[in-house]
Order: C-alpha cells, then structure tokens, then sequence
C-alpha cells in the first residue's frame, strides 16, 4: 500500500519532460501593449520561452485573440517563430482550449503557458486543461493583466486547482535536467542576462551601509 501511495504522489509532482511538453503563448497581441501591466518584460520572457522551445524542438501553439480588432502577435515574438513547430490559431473564446489547440496536445502530458491576461484567457486556459487532466505550468514572470491585483489573485486561483506557477528559468531547467542535456548551452545561454522586475515581489526596501554592523 505505502509503494502505491507513494507512486500517485509521485505522478502529481508535475515534473517536465521534453517530449511530453508544449509551448502554449496566449493573446500576446499588439493592441495590449499600452495597457497590461510590464507588458515589456512579460514579451522578453516570452521571447525567451519561445527561442527555448525552437531550440528543444518542442511543439509551440499560439493563440491570437479576435485579431481583426486587437492586432497580431507582436512582431518581435513573431520574428522569433520557427515555421516547423509553431501553430497559429484565432479565437473568439477566452480560453485557449479550442478544437485547434487541444489537438496539438495529444500525447501531451504537461503545457507550459504564458501570455496574458493572467485573470481571463490564462486562467479560463489553465482551468480548462486541469479539468482535462493535463499538468498546467503557467509562467508567472510571463504573464500579465491591466492590474497587479487581477494578476496575482489569478496565480492563487490557479493554484487552488492544481497548477504550477514558476518562474521562466525554474521551468527551462527542469526541462533540462542537467548540464548534459544536448541543448543544455544554447538554452542557458537565453537565460544568462537579468531581465527588469516583473512586479511580482516587492523590491527589497535598502539598507544603509553599516546598519548591522
């Protein structure tokens, strides 16, 4: 009995594997940019999340929201698309989980998802796959809302239905396992630099020179 037990907790710790994975980037879409908080930081992860599945070879399925009124994805992500792996795809319903989308998912095991708006199409996206049995990964410093409160009280949402939030590094190293993953350089090489604060957690309040000492 304490095997099997310890077997079902095993298969709920949601760890990644490549092959099992996708690349789900929701709504990131021109008309947004004015108004989603750190739109510019949440975009260079995503750039990020998207240079690494091209790299890893893993399936990316991009959904552009009603595009005839709020534009396309943003140039500077789709410059980063490789024709072979990425999947585009217009929606009406918030949710990502359209006929198109949850076809790309079979023999998925686990989505990695980001985009915006963390309180509306992510979170409609995550609770939708979860109730289909999927492992949700949704990268909190690669999605957004107009406000941080939308935005932070989706995360805990999400969680209260079984879904990961991490960050875009924790979840490109897992996929990597080690340094001897094949991809291992080219993929640590994306994540080298700092990127700007996310809004996510407050920057910790200065302490004058000497205080403790």
């Amino acid at each position: 009995v304490d095997h099997k037990m310890a077997a079902a907790v095993v298969t709920r710790v949601g760890r990644l594997a490549g092959p099992t994975t996708r690349f789900l980037c929701c709504d990131l879409q021109e008309k947004f940019r004015p108004t989603i908080h750190h739109f510019g930081t949440i975009t260079k992860v995503a750039g990020r999340l998207i240079q690494a599945a091209n790299t890893m070879s893993i399936p990316l399925i991009v959904t552009e929201q009603y595009p005839k009124a709020l534009g396309h994805t943003i140039e500077e992500l789709q410059v980063l698309f490789n024709k072979d792996t990425v999947h585009v795809y217009d929606k009406t319903k918030f949710s990502m989980a359209i006929p198109e989308v949850l076809g790309h998912l079979e023999g998925a095991e686990s989505v990695i998802l980001f985009g915006i708006e963390t309180h509306i199409c992510v979170q409609q996206t995550a609770l939708d796959l979860r109730s289909r049995g999927f492992d949700v990964h949704v990268v909190a410093d690669g999605c957004s809302s107009r406000t941080q409160t939308d935005r932070v009280l989706a995360f805990e949402r999400m969680r209260q239905a079984g879904v990961y939030v991490s960050t875009h590094e924790s979840i490109l190293f897992e996929l990597l396992g080690g340094s001897d993953h094949p991809n291992f350089k080219q993929v640590s090489a994306l994540i080298s630099g700092t990127l700007p604060e996310s809004g996510l957690v407050p920057a910790a309040p200065l302490v004058k020179k000497g205080l403790f000492s």
